[in-house]
């Protein structure tokens, strides 16, 4: 008898409560409410970044190739023909709507 008191004692302690179980779940929802907003901040901040830098990149192959070729007439099928630059970087520039103008490498809003 004395065996099975302690035996649904120790049952009794080694559960959560209802109540235990609230709060972390309360907890959890509250963590999540203040990590998604910044999440989605910062993934548009590292787009825009991202699209800087591929502005950069295909301007400064516009510029190698203009100074090696003194040509005029410079576009995306030209850089990647001449190894300038790679068919993924042409295809992520024209993701991001880099046109190529004249000699410049602007963001289009297409």
């Amino acid at each position: 008898m004395e065996h099975l008191k302690q035996n649904v004692k120790n049952k009794c302690h080694s559960a959560f409560t209802l109540l235990e179980m609230s709060v972390v779940l309360f907890i959890i929802s509250l963590l999540v409410l203040i990590i998604l907003p910044n999440l989605a901040a910062q993934r548009k901040h590292a787009s825009g970044v991202h699209k800087n830098a591929m502005v950069s990149v295909v301007q400064t192959q516009i510029d190698l190739y203009e100074n090696e070729t003194d040509s005029s007439k410079i576009d995306y099928e030209t850089l990647e023909g001449k190894d300038y630059l790679t068919k993924d970087q042409v295809a992520k520039a024209q993701k991001e709507h880099i046109k190529i103008v004249g000699d410049k490498a602007i963001v289009g809003n297409d």
